[in-house]
């Protein structure tokens, strides 16, 4: 077998790496800390020099003109004549998304290590990442979509465990069954759009020889097919699967159990949370996205091409998710709550790259928030531990002179994250779904929602800064309950003496991550824009032509207006005068009451759903209770109590009428056997007797009869 095909029938091993890791500290007693670690931790790495193996791969492919699409499929379950196939598959989406994961993911359990030191389930933790980190590859590596919907699956149930982790905190009990109860119902979508998928094409294989689920054949048949409204079967299902999407990706209206998700160890809000599991709506759209992109609709009763209604929907639903978790990031006070609504408006940014750019547009930004939103939740995680596991900012300040490592990448991480101009990463990938979203041809609105976004963004993570790292420190009062991850937490293990910095092993991972939200920026300029042409298996040479496009430069100074007037307006609401008093309202409360309370309360979507839809399940429990208690369950009783009475009246005929009678009957027939019982005595001479008394009665009938 050539060198270079090893790496494609064997991908497999990537997720099944860290899937071993997990079964093998599965076993593990809770003193073996090193063994679970090391077990995980090294599991990563393999796994990442073989997503290294596969990058590089696909660069041999693209430098030898091949094709950098590869697939493996192997027959996994007959049923009747049909098989259903599963399989894996290398091209360049596939090859990113494993180095990003694997890379990411690596630095995460690193810093895990010290974070959770103290914790008494710390291997019990590294089981739940490792099986997490697996399934999570094989989401990425499935060319079916099968196997990816049963990866997709497990990273569901991980991410309810790794949530509800310290499951004795009532809070994160209860995010983690909202976590699982939400996606679930984006979830029931991504299912239904599998299946209808299946229906219309016979395979759930996106390639497979040109027979695939997503090749020109089954795409046009699925075009050809029109449904309700007129639109193509392509259409529905690709609307269908972007439900689970939105629901696994944070997308208004399903986001709400993103923010309550934080309850959970912070490692486990970068890991799931910032850089892999709301990444992968975000991939399951870019990877069905031949058939997302290819839509039809009906006009004036003539089939026509319409401009990607399935993509118009992606693009708005992010215009609006983007926009929707910036204004709400503004008034919040927990520091991971802020970095969770974040996260929101930074996946709507990609949702509308993937719609009005193209995957590598989106891709780009995936890419490169992975990096710097992990960065934002460990430095986090590092503040939180250095502040004996408080949450709430407005009871931190002056941690930068006590925590300088943190403060600096942070820092790197916060800059990113706003798209400070030219030098960091998250500028050029931001500012490429603006200029796409500029050039939209449908509408300007999502431009104008994504601006106003990097508006908020750079504001509030200025807002955040000030009141985190400059000051004094703001020490809670004895009275206030600190915001704390859980009773349990690794960071209530310091003594109280004041911040402190976290350990090396913690560090290490901040100092990479905080390298490339800087450098990562820099393979996807207009000058030389590599990562845009790898996804699009396009030649690329450095060329500073890239910024003559039209409209280009307008935007790139537009959008850099707009951050320095964000980042300038926090400074002077938050900076110009330093934050000295923990008890002082907030400036924008003071200012604007009613606009701050309705932000604090996320617009009370959730207090909405509460009073709408769980309502309405728990009137419908209740219905079903009263059903099953009276309906069903009397049903039952009635059913129960005839039984008894047919066996009470059974039980009377066979004890009085049958037993009696049999009883009568065996005492005649005792009564004769002891009635003939005594003609067999065994006494000769009683014999003689009844001989000589029958030879009487025969004498006296013979003279009897001769009488007469």
């Amino acid at each position: 077998m050539p060198p270079t095909a090893w790496i494609v029938r064997n991908l497999w091993l990537i997720p099944a790496l860290p899937l071993l890791a997990s079964g093998c500290i599965a076993v593990l007693t809770q003193k073996r800390r090193g063994i679970a670690a090391g077990l995980a931790i090294g599991s990563m790495f393999v796994s990442f020099l073989l997503a290294m193996c596969a990058f590089s791969h696909v660069l041999v492919l693209r430098t030898h003109g091949l094709p950098d699409l590869q697939v493996f499929n192997f027959h996994w379950l007959q049923f009747g004549q049909q098989w259903l196939s599963l399989g894996w598959m290398i091209d360049p989406l596939t090859v990113l998304m494993l180095l990003m994961v694997t890379f990411v993911g690596l630095l995460i359990f690193i810093f895990s290590v010290g974070y959770m030191a103290h914790d008494e389930n710390f291997t019990r933790f590294f089981c739940f990442l490792a099986l997490f980190a697996s399934a999570m590859l094989g989401v990425i590596i499935a060319n079916n979509l099968l196997l990816l919907f049963m990866c997709w699956e497990v990273v569901g149930l991980t991410s309810y465990l790794l949530i509800g982790f310290w499951f004795t905190n009532p809070r994160a009990a209860a995010a983690a069954k909202k976590a699982f109860i939400v996606t679930r119902i984006g979830d029931l979508g991504f299912l239904l759009g599998m299946v209808w998928l299946y229906a219309r094409c016979g395979t759930l294989s996106f390639y497979d020889g040109g027979a695939g689920a997503l090749e020109h054949s089954a795409i046009a048949a699925m075009l050809a097919h029109s449904t309700i409204f007129c639109l193509s079967s392509a259409t529905v299902i690709s609307l269908l699967i972007f439900c689970g999407a939105a629901g696994k990706s944070g997308q208004v209206p399903l986001h709400v159990w993103l923010p309550d998700a934080m309850e959970g160890p912070t490692p486990v809000s970068a890991l799931i949370h910032a850089a892999t599991m709301v990444a992968a709506g975000v991939f399951l759209v870019a990877r069905m996205y031949p058939l997302m992109s290819a839509q039809l609709a009906c006009l004036h009763g003539a089939l026509a091409i319409t401009p990607s209604t399935a993509l118009q929907v992606v693009t708005w639903i992010g215009a609006i998710t983007a926009l929707f978790g910036a204004m709400i990031a503004v008034a919040q006070f927990d520091i991971k709550r802020i970095l969770a609504y974040s996260t929101i408006s930074q996946l709507g940014y990609m949702m509308m790259g993937l719609g009005a750019g193209g995957v590598a547009v989106g891709m780009f930004h995936l890419l490169t928030h992975a990096f710097f939103k992990a960065l934002l939740f460990l430095g986090a995680g590092s503040i939180i531990r250095g502040c004996s596991g408080e949450q709430d900012i407005r009871f931190m300040g002056g941690l930068r002179k006590r925590m300088p490592v943190t403060f600096a990448t942070y820092t790197a991480g916060m800059l990113a994250l706003c798209g400070f101009p030219l030098l960091f990463s998250g500028f050029w990938s931001k500012d490429e779904i603006l200029f796409n979203a500029h050039a939209w041809s449908v509408s300007h609105i999502p431009f104008y929602f994504g601006a106003f976004a990097a508006l908020l963004t750079a504001f509030y993570m200025t807002r955040q800064m000030f009141y985190v790292f400059a000051g004094v420190h703001r020490a809670a009062p004895p009275t206030h309950e600190a915001h704390v991850e859980d009773a349990a937490s690794p960071a209530l293990h310091h003594p109280p003496a004041g911040p402190h910095e976290s350990p090396s092993v913690m560090l290490a991972p901040l100092v990479l991550l905080a390298t490339f939200a800087v450098l990562l920026g820099f393979l996807g300029t207009p000058a030389w824009p590599w990562l845009q042409s790898f996804m699009d298996s396009e030649p690329v040479s450095f060329s500073f032509v890239g910024f003559s496009t039209p409209g280009l430069m307008a935007v790139m100074l537009s959008s850099s207006a707009i951050v320095i007037a964000g980042l300038t307006l926090g400074w002077w609401i938050y900076g110009h005068k330093p934050i000295g008093d923990s008890n002082a309202r907030d400036p924008l409360a003071r200012a604007q009451p009613f606009i701050f309370a309705t932000l604090a309360n996320a617009f009370y979507v959730d207090a909405f759903y509460n009073a709408t839809f769980v309502r309405a399940a728990r009137w419908l429990a209740a219905v079903a209770a009263w059903f099953d208690r009276w309906v069903w369950g009397g049903m039952v009783q009635i059913i129960s109590a005839l039984t008894l009475g047919f066996g009470y009246l059974d039980s009377f005929f066979d004890t009085h009428i049958v037993n009696t009678g049999f009883d009568e009957g065996c005492k005649g027939v005792t009564g004769s056997a002891h009635l003939l019982a005594r003609l067999q005595s065994g006494r000769v001479q009683l014999y003689l007797r009844y001989i000589a008394a029958a030879c009487i009665v025969f004498v006296v009938l013979l003279l009897w009869r001769a009488a007469r």
